[in-house]
């Protein structure tokens, strides 16, 4: 599907890049941990509107 010919246009080079982009962005991604939400911004009261 894919040869050395391929790899050697400027499609085939755009093609590596992006795979390798993606690559790193999930690997950066990964390591993010998501905080929780602090408890004073989660007891906010809500009123209801009539």
């Amino acid at each position: 599907m894919y040869d050395r010919k391929f790899f050697s246009t400027t499609l085939g080079k755009a093609a590596l890049a992006s795979v390798a982009m993606m690559a790193a962005f999930v690997a950066l991604s990964s390591q993010i941990t998501v905080a929780t939400p602090m408890p004073m911004v989660a007891s906010i009261q809500q009123m209801e509107i009539a």
